[in-house]
């Protein structure tokens, strides 16, 4: 099904070659990877002169409502005067208005007069999902486009999407760069065509299974080529696509072809098609083979994608595989006590779902639902415990799919159908009952991502599946069922019955890219607040451990939960009283008496007690411990609460994503990492001593010396702190983003 080639190989002639058949055609890795399609649109968008260091300027942004105030506030702060290039604004995530009281329309206030101050596109609440809508009006042939979301992913259009924490995007408002080392580039090699049934979900899955836990394309550039790509439809790729992010990959870059020109075309914007293709003995580091005819209906367990196993083979081991289920329950919650049990949900040798969800970028696209419908048409799904709901992704979708009688179908059939709206990806959004277990065509199920609050004695477990096998799981009341299985199930066509109408938008998104009125006021309800002041690194640093997480990897859901969090986005010291609270409830409470600790010595340093360090020259600070932390979203705040908190560094084996890492950087504080970290055993309490931190970081050294100080000794350490460019550096030195632009 899938095949990993570790040492990679070439593209000829549309196919995949290996390093030894290369090298007889006289291919070279050093000349080759200038070939690739991401080496071109790189350089296209490279200002340093110098394609190892990396120094890139986007041609679009785009944030959605629990991101764009805080970045229009930084860059505010840093100086902004007007958005240099278009700059999409998209209310889709907290787009409810049901928790909070008036907070957060007042966000999408805010973010509409924005736009009109500077110069931006808002799209009101309601409208469309942010991918969705990027795909239909900015996506092309060429293009780099960067988000503040993590799912930013528009390659199957010929565009290389990057999703980042906000400060990246500050820096784009305030006509910096993107700065990084150039990525490796792993090659996506498609062959055979997708069996009927089987989805674009189905093929993300069985490649994140593949790929994540090896870390096969973390931090790269996957693209995707071969003679497979023909056979599928432009929703499909996209499908795909989009859930690349959950391998851990920074982007990706696909050829095109005449299915995306007429996609573009009918787009009205068939002028932003070009071909893409790899060239002759472009090289790649690593290379995926893909066969598409191989890959089968796929489920993906609780409480990650990479959790993905073949419908089939869960419904054959049930047991097993609850069981599993079970016990990462147990140690992911922290669970005190035993769950119920899940398979008590097996019924006649078959597990029952209690809820389905097709929706948002990844499971809200036209094929997909229009698939559904299909599969559904119009049988009713009953009376019994499981319900269906679908949200399309925008409102040309939405006036597509009843153009076409689909929406009626699944209308008919008992599915609710929602506006566009990414609730259900991030846990505001159809919430299950406790203890129930929701099938969805969605980006993640991490823990809480379905709204449950285990601290609380919530439980419930979401599955990944794709649009069809939900479907026709929805047929059987509920039962897992492969979509594969279904007795007459057409194969997915190329191309679909598809017009585009944006009247909607026309009659309501507000267009005003490239128009700033600086004149126009912001206009702030009471839940917007500005950033607090942060100091810039002292001498020496006295670091204290708030929280120490042990579990192998840590999602920012964990550092920072979504769903009803979102609320308080917009205010920086609310948010941060969230901070870990569903998998270290004591840790704000450390991390505030830490940072009384420092505003006392900062006022009477005589009087201030740091175990024999001086404390004139040695500030306090508070830093998180845990093995490999930030998997999952792009958002800001896993690392700004840390910081408001009086946060100086984390402490890690590893970072998950580069953009947590840049989100560490950004808010002033060190991304240290140590070698064999589990082996110290650091606690809550531990203290680790850093002298001459700031001194390291004004020259160009890699690491320093540490003194771990635990109740058992002390323990001399090393505290890496590679490829931090000059910078990074700089913006760590001067306390934060905001800081360091305000310096300038």
């Amino acid at each position: 099904m899938i095949t990993v080639y570790e040492k990679g190989g070439y593209y000829s002639a549309g196919q995949y070659i290996s390093p030894e058949e290369g090298a007889a055609k006289g291919f070279r890795p050093e000349n080759g990877r200038e070939k690739t399609m991401a080496y071109g649109i790189m350089a296209a968008h490279n200002l340093s002169g110098d394609m190892t260091h990396l120094k890139m300027r986007f041609d679009a942004m785009a944030s959605h409502d629990i991101t764009y105030v805080g970045i229009i506030q930084t860059a505010r702060a840093s100086g902004l005067t007007e958005f240099p290039l278009p700059y999409v604004l998209t209310n889709c995530h907290n787009s409810l208005c049901a928790v909070g009281g008036t907070i957060n329309e007042d966000d999408h206030v805010f973010g509409l007069s924005a736009a009109k101050k500077y110069g931006g596109e808002f799209v009101p609440a309601h409208q469309a999902v942010i991918h969705s809508y990027m795909r239909e009006r900015y996506a092309g042939c060429g293009k780099m486009i960067i988000g503040s979301d993590s799912h930013t992913r528009y390659g199957a259009y010929g565009t290389m999407a990057i999703g980042e924490g906000g400060p990246e995007l500050v820096k784009q408002l305030l006509q910096r760069t993107y700065d990084i080392d150039y990525p490796p580039v792993v090659g996506i090699y498609l062959t055979g065509k997708p069996r009927p049934g089987v989805g674009p979900q189905d093929v993300a899955l069985a490649i994140i299974e593949k790929t994540f836990n090896a870390g096969t394309v973390k931090n790269s550039v996957m693209e995707f080529f071969g003679p497979g790509i023909e056979n599928l439809a432009m929703d499909y790729r996209s499908g795909i696509d989009v859930m690349t992010t959950e391998t851990s990959c920074l982007s990706s870059i696909w050829e095109t072809d005449d299915t995306v020109k007429k996609t573009l075309e009918i787009h009205g914007r068939g002028g932003e098609y070009r071909p893409l293709h790899p060239d002759e003995g472009a090289y790649y580091d690593r290379v995926l083979h893909v066969e598409l005819d191989k890959v089968e209906c796929m489920i993906a367990l609780p409480f990650h994608p990479s959790c993905a196993v073949p419908i089939h083979t869960f419904n054959e081991n049930l047991a097993d595989l609850l069981h599993q289920v079970e016990e990462r329950t147990k140690t992911q919650l922290e669970l005190k006590s035993e769950p119920e049990s899940l398979l008590k949900k097996i019924r006649n040798g078959k597990f029952y779902a209690d809820q389905g969800v097709i929706a948002g970028c990844s499971g809200g696209t036209f094929q997909n639902l229009t698939r559904a419908a299909e599969i559904l048409n119009g049988k009713p799904l009953g009376s019994d415990a499981f319900w269906l709901s679908a949200y399309p992704a925008s409102m040309p979708v939405m006036m597509e799919l009843s153009r076409t009688g689909s929406l009626t179908k699944l209308m008919a059939s008992g599915v609710s159908i929602r506006s566009a709206f990414c609730g259900p990806c991030f846990g505001a959004g159809d919430v299950p009952a406790n203890g129930a277990f929701s099938i969805r065509h969605s980006t993640r199920n991490f823990p809480n991502r379905e709204g449950s609050k285990p601290g609380e004695g919530q439980i419930s477990y979401v599955a990944l599946m794709d649009a069809r096998s939900i479907a026709a799981s929805a047929l059987n009341g509920g039962a897992i069922t492969a979509a594969s299985d279904l007795a007459e199930i057409a194969e997915d066509p190329k191309y679909m019955d598809y017009r585009y109408d944006d009247s909607a938008y026309k009659a309501r998104v507000y267009y005003g890219a490239g128009k700033p009125d600086p004149e126009e006021e912001l206009v702030f309800g009471p839940n917007i607040a500005d950033w607090p002041e942060q100091i810039p690194m002292p001498e020496n640093l006295l670091l204290e451990v708030a929280s120490a997480i042990y579990d192998p990897l840590t999602t920012t859901d964990e550092l920072i939960p979504s769903g009803e969090t979102s609320s308080y986005r917009s205010n920086p010291v609310r948010l941060s009283e969230f901070a870990l609270s569903r998998k270290d409830p004591q840790y704000v409470g450390r991390a505030k008496a830490i940072r009384e600790r420092e505003l006392a010595r900062r006022k009477d340093p005589a009087a201030a007690d740091l175990g024999g360090y001086d404390p004139k020259t040695t500030g306090i600070g508070s830093v998180v411990m845990s093995i490999r932390p930030g998997d999952g979203s792009a958002r800001e705040q896993a690392a700004s609460c840390q910081r408001v908190l009086g946060g100086c560094a984390n402490v890690c084996l590893e970072y998950a994503t580069k953009r947590y890492r840049s989100n560490v950087i950004n808010w002033g504080m060190v991304p240290f990492t140590v070698e064999n970290i589990e082996s110290l055993n650091i606690q809550p309490g531990d203290r680790i001593y850093v002298p001459g931190i700031r001194r390291a970081l004004e020259g160009e050294d890699d690491h320093v010396a540490g003194t771990l100080i635990q109740p058992s000794g002390r323990t001399e350490i090393r505290l890496d702190m590679k490829n931090l460019q000059r910078e990074e550096r700089d913006v760590i030195l001067a306390g934060c983003l905001i800081n360091y632009y305000a310096g300038k």
